[in-house]
Order: C-alpha cells, then structure tokens, then sequence
C-alpha cells in the first residue's frame, strides 16, 4: 500500500505546446488515497529498438472529412507486417498528449512502429492496426493551440466515433465490432481515453491511460453504474510514473475499482516520470493484452 497525494489542477497550465510533453513536478495537498498497484515487470531490453532480419510495418499518413468539426483532418495509420486486405485487423486507437498532435507518437520518440514490429516478430500481438489521430478537435488542430485547445480535446469523442472510426472501417480491412476495437493515449490522451472509451462501452472493448492528465473524470462520473463495466469491458489498463505528478489521476480510479470489485490494473513505474519512457512501456504491455 502506498499514499498519493493529490496533482493540483493547476498542473494543467504548466502544459505547453511542445513537442515533448513537459514533466509534472508532484504536488502535496491534503487528500491522499491508499491503494495497491499491480505488479511491475521491466520491459525486455531492446523493445522499442529497431530489429534486423524482421519484417516491418509502414505508416501512412490519411485525411478525412470530419463532419462535427467542419474540417479535413489527418491521422497516422500503422499497417502491421505483411497487411493483407483479405483478412481482418482490429484496431487501436492511440491518442496524443496536449503538447502534440497525430505525429508525436511516430515523430516525437514514441516509436510505436518499431514496438510493433519487434512484438510481431515475437508472436506477442494479435493482428491489428493502429490508428494515432489528432485529438484536438477544431479547424486549427495544429500544436499552437496550447491550453486554448482544451475544449477541443473534450469534444474529439464526436470526431473520433462520428467520422474517424467510419473512414477507418471502410479503407481499411478491419473489424467493425466494439470486441475489435481499442483506445490508449499518453497524458491528455490518456485522459481521453479512459473517458471515451469507459463512456462509450458500445465502442470500445479495451481501455488504458498511460500517465492521464486532469481531464480524467472523477471515478464515480466515470463509471455511474458499475454493473455495466464489469460486463462490458474486457481491460482497463494503466500506467504512471512514481515522479509523475498526475499519478493521483490513475489512482483515484484504481482505488474505486478496487472498491467495487471492478478489475483494473495500474502499475506504477519506478521513479518514472512524465516521459516516453513510461508511455512506451505502456504500448508494449496494453498492446499484448488487447483482441485476446
């Protein structure tokens, strides 16, 4: 058991429009939360290096008509190894910081490609693509945007649900049920993750938030009938760093789920901090546990 201490919502203004995420110093308040944390296993060594003599996915760059913005907007698509338009892929959905828009995964040192790779050539993954989209929802969706953009982080559900996943299902080959269907995201991502994807369990099967920022709901408002989430979703799944201080956002959740008998993990990453090194240990796990 561990006590957290409670990541003021001021943290949010020290997030800027860099391309690397700032990190999070901790803030101490008064409300503190016992809970327990799942088990760490560092990441093998070499997991986020490009390997010789494997086969390796592409990265296509698409564009899209969204219609609750008004706008056309982009999107990186990882194809796996060997993408076959004859079979089915599932698909996750893995979303950016505040700091960054559909190229921070691919550009900014996140490496999903190359993680990818690496866990297909171990046979770790099931078939899938993954889709890294820009979740800053308005006509100017460039990094600029800042802490003006934070409404439109809160509206990407309409985007995503409403014009992205359609485009997704009918240009690529991919299954069209929420069994088949996952979001994760790092930081701002991370918090839109876990609200849309515990608000839309119509949709999405597979939920995880690495190192989520304060746009994550309150727990109760998160999961308002507890029933359904037990029944409905198959993981939810996150990560922080120990030195990270949006840690409370994760363990808020952590400690209702563990309270209402909900399964949830949350492993928090030794001395981590509000980096990529988290968040690429959180792709590599997330990734192998999804469409199994």
């Amino acid at each position: 058991m561990k006590k957290v201490y409670l990541s003021a919502l001021l943290s949010l203004t020290l997030m800027t429009a860099n391309a690397q995420e700032p990190n999070i110093p901790m803030f101490a308040n008064q409300q503190q939360i016992d809970v327990k944390y799942d088990e760490y296993k560092a990441a093998p060594q070499g997991f986020d290096q490009e390997r010789a003599g494997i086969s390796h996915g592409t990265v296509k760059l698409i564009e899209y008509q969204s219609e609750s913005v008004g706008t056309t907007r982009k999107a990186n698509v990882y194809l796996p190894p060997k993408y076959d338009a004859k079979k089915k892929y599932s698909v996750l959905y893995l979303l950016h910081g505040i700091g960054g828009d559909e190229n921070e995964w691919y550009k900014d040192g996140g490496v999903p490609n190359i993680i990818m790779d690496n866990l297909y050539a171990d046979g770790k993954v099931a078939d899938m693509i993954v889709v890294m989209p820009n979740g800053r929802a308005q006509k100017d969706d460039s990094r600029a945007g800042g802490m003006g953009s934070f409404r439109a982080f809160g509206d990407f559900d309409k985007d995503l649900i409403g014009s992205l996943i359609p485009y997704i299902e009918k240009n690529f080959s991919v299954y069209t049920d929420k069994n088949h269907r996952a979001i994760a995201g790092l930081s701002m991502g991370g918090g839109q993750s876990l609200n849309f994807g515990l608000g839309h369990m119509d949709v999405f099967a597979y939920v995880g938030g690495f190192s989520s920022a304060p746009n994550t709901m309150r727990a109760a408002q998160l999961i308002p009938d507890v029933a359904k989430v037990k029944k409905e979703n198959k993981l939810l799944w996150m990560v922080c760093g120990g030195a990270d201080g949006l840690l409370f956002n994760s363990v808020q959740l952590k400690a209702f789920c563990d309270e209402k008998g909900i399964p949830c993990t949350l492993i928090n990453y030794p001395d981590g901090k509000h980096d990529f090194v988290v968040w690429k240990y959180g792709l590599y796990n997330f990734a192998q546990l999804i469409f199994k």
